[in-house]
């Protein structure tokens, strides 16, 4: 992923205050020689203070050999992603249609060590945590090995924790353009109020005054 200065975080508190709110990624895997990568739509738990990402996939998933071969895995979350007309983009001193139509997207990768975990009781704990991030107020039974009602479905997955060893961050929102640009861009998201156009218009105000 290409980020330019403009587009950079402005601090690591940028982007984890952003993926606080994000817990639904792709984790992608290096495949066998010769063919592509794997990726897989998932749901995680990141912890920042243990510096790891929690999530869990079904035992017949073909990316396991995968990963026992090279546990090198890159977990990518995008969001507030919309389209940019060129007219929105065209400097002050340029005719409308000469602008430059392009995308705004924020998007952080977690660089990951992959441990796979199969003892039944790690598994439980493990799981408890992604369960009780996803529900705070609880509702749901604790997961424990050998025991109703998930201990027989343990055998049924393997857990996946993902040791965060690098960040690629990019939120990038016209960085590089003139205030008097960013203005027409925001004013233009507003008067389009098409799906995501209002977190995209706020991330465009916060870093021109950031």
């Amino acid at each position: 992923m290409l980020i330019h200065p403009w587009d950079a975080p402005r601090d690591d508190a940028e982007w984890q205050h952003w993926l606080a709110a994000h817990d639904f990624g792709q984790l992608a895997v290096n495949g066998p020689s010769g063919e592509p990568p794997f990726v897989q739509p998932l749901h995680f738990a990141y912890d920042p203070e243990r510096g790891e990402a929690i999530t869990h996939l079904a035992r017949p998933n073909p990316l396991w050999p995968a990963l026992e071969a090279n546990p090198q895995v890159v977990l990518s979350v995008v969001d507030d992603y919309v389209y940019v007309t060129g007219p929105w983009q065209a400097e002050p001193d340029g005719p409308p249609e000469h602008g430059v139509p392009t995308s705004f997207y924020a998007a952080v990768q977690l660089l990951c060590t992959a441990h796979l975990v199969d003892d039944p009781t790690e598994k439980a704990a493990l799981l408890n945590r992604q369960v009780g991030h996803f529900q705070p107020e609880g509702g749901s039974a604790t997961v424990a090995a050998g025991e109703a009602p998930y201990g027989r479905l343990l055998s049924g997955i393997r857990v996946l924790r993902l040791e965060v060893t690098g960040v690629r961050a990019k939120f990038k929102y016209a960085g590089k353009r003139s205030a008097e640009v960013r203005d027409r861009i925001a004013a233009g998201l507003a008067e389009r109020g098409g799906p995501r156009d209002a977190v995209a218009r706020e991330h465009v105000l916060r870093r021109r005054e950031g």
